[in-house]
């Protein structure tokens, strides 16, 4: 039940004793603000990883055919390795279970016009899968599908600011775009959270640009997606078992880095993982300690106030004052000041870093921020905290002996 007096008790020792209060107030407003501070930067940090990727599936893999560099079963060094629809094939079906999405890649960059407007844009020649791969969003009409592969369609995806720099404000689906001088039907409009690049670009049919532009079964590039069940470290061996199956297909030597190349999502996870960990850890090993200064130093200053308040307490028991009462209104004062201070610390820091705010990018940090759970564990953190705080100096309070709080001077 809700005791009036208990509480009009409490606050009228805080507002006598102000500077007390304060300097109570003050350690742990300051552990708190400082705890906000550190994990708002940490979660800026990772915020600015995390938009490196933002715009490819975070289990991505890119695979890159070169030049060998070292000489290799009576095969001189200098080969260039060609990546065809044997490969995409192989991988496909090899590995069915592992690979979530697959698409081949040929680069182009080529002059398109519609009616009097007229630009240079990047195209890229896939296969359907691309969408997933490339986190691509559809917002107008379909991507490319498997019959457009099959029948070697004529047809395009454009992004946003293609459509905005060509079309204006005209529906482009069903028109036909110029395309390297060939007539290209537009069958979609996609949007891309990689920014304006990737929104200038032209998507077609791997089967198209293999028919048009050099009649051969030739890929550039080779993308896929592994099976998201696995593991960081299950994707790691994964990417390292395909590029080491693809030197044996042709004939590179293991210690050749350049012939084969592998980009694996997952080893920039595993990287960003342990650096975000160990960042984490430093905090947190910063942050608890500060906390427990600021609960040592509320500690303290209620230790002083128990020695100063001891006539006090003394004269409570000798008029009847139960022991577990003045305990109460001992650890209710802590916690109160502790909560109140932590919660000022917490918004404090919110606010600096709402304020800071895209200032600390040029220092690699995004959008630094708190969580809602974060702000819910340290509210319950300050009230366990304010707890803690002032159960010692309760204890010492309840045990006071009438007779002896008397005659204290």
């Amino acid at each position: 039940m809700f005791d009036l007096d208990l509480w009009r008790e409490i606050f009228q020792s805080i507002s006598k004793n102000k500077l007390r209060s304060l300097l109570s107030g003050f350690t742990v407003a300051f552990a708190i603000l400082l705890f906000t501070l550190l994990f708002g930067i940490a979660n800026g940090l990772e915020n600015t990883f995390n938009s490196f990727f933002k715009d490819d599936a975070q289990n991505i893999m890119f695979i890159w055919a070169g030049e060998t560099t070292k000489p290799y079963k009576g095969l001189q060094a200098g080969r260039k390795i060609q990546f065809k629809n044997d490969e995409y094939d192989y991988l496909k079906t090899e590995f069915g279970d592992k690979v979530q999405y697959i698409s081949s890649r040929i680069y182009k960059n080529l002059a398109t016009t519609y009616g009097t407007e007229k630009s240079f844009y990047p195209v890229r020649a896939v296969h359907p899968e691309h969408q997933y791969l490339e986190k691509t969003l559809v917002r107008h009409g379909r991507y490319i599908n498997e019959k457009d592969v099959v029948e070697k369609s004529k047809v395009v995806v454009i992004g946003r600011l293609v459509k905005e720099d060509l079309f204006l404000q005209e529906d482009p689906i069903g028109k036909y775009l110029n395309v390297g001088g060939i007539q290209y039907k537009v069958v979609g409009v996609f949007d891309d959270d990689g920014g304006d690049n990737e929104e200038r670009m032209i998507y077609f049919p791997i089967s198209t640009a293999q028919q048009i532009y050099g009649n051969n079964d030739h890929v550039d590039q080779i993308n896929l997606t592994y099976n998201p069940n696995m593991g960081v470290n299950e994707a790691v061996e994964f990417g390292n078992m395909l590029t080491k199956k693809l030197k044996e297909r042709f004939n590179v030597s293991p210690k050749d880095q350049r012939a084969i190349r592998l980009r694996n999502m997952a080893n920039q996870t595993q990287g960003i993982n342990q650096m975000t960990g160990v960042l984490g850890f430093i905090i947190l090993v910063i942050g608890i300690g500060t906390l427990i200064a600021g609960v040592v130093g509320i500690a303290n200053i209620m230790i002083f106030v128990v020695k100063e308040r001891t006539k006090e307490l003394g004269i409570r028991k000798a008029l009847g004052a139960q022991p577990k009462n003045i305990v109460r209104m001992i650890m209710l004062e802590s916690i109160l000041i502790t909560a109140l201070a932590g919660y000022l610390g917490l918004l404090v820091g919110m606010g600096v870093l709402e304020l800071l705010g895209d200032s600390l990018k040029e220092y690699f940090i995004t959008n630094p921020s708190v969580s809602t759970n974060l702000v819910v564990g340290a509210t319950v953190l300050l009230i366990i905290a304010g707890t803690i705080a002032g159960y010692v100096p309760a204890i010492r309070a309840a045990r006071i002996k009438p007779i002896v709080a008397l005659r204290d001077e």
